[in-house]
């Protein structure tokens, strides 16, 4: 698992840009794809609220530039990324 502190926009549903800063991203062989998982910049600020933690396969362009999000596709994958989120929040605590 690489972690980032890096930020990214989302374009939400309205058509407004958001920006996100990245928790983490790792790849998988299983399903040979990239993934990111990232939360609304400000969200951590307030402890007593729930932080909605967003998950997306990341798929880089031919040219190395910026890539670009794209939806989990099935349950396995979303396993996987539940697996990983607990593996990782579970290191972040010790």
């Amino acid at each position: 698992m690489e972690n980032a502190e890096k930020y990214i926009t989302v374009i939400n549903e309205d058509g407004n840009e958001e920006l996100h800063e990245i928790l983490f991203t790792f790849d998988s062989d299983e399903f040979e794809k990239s993934y990111v998982l990232y939360y609304p910049v400000g969200a951590e600020e307030d402890e007593n609220e729930e932080i909605e933690i967003h998950a997306s396969a990341y798929v880089q362009n031919e040219e190395g530039e910026e890539g670009s999000l794209q939806p989990i596709e099935t349950d396995e994958e979303w396993d996987l990324i539940e697996e990983m989120l607990n593996t990782f929040l579970a290191e972040e605590e010790e």
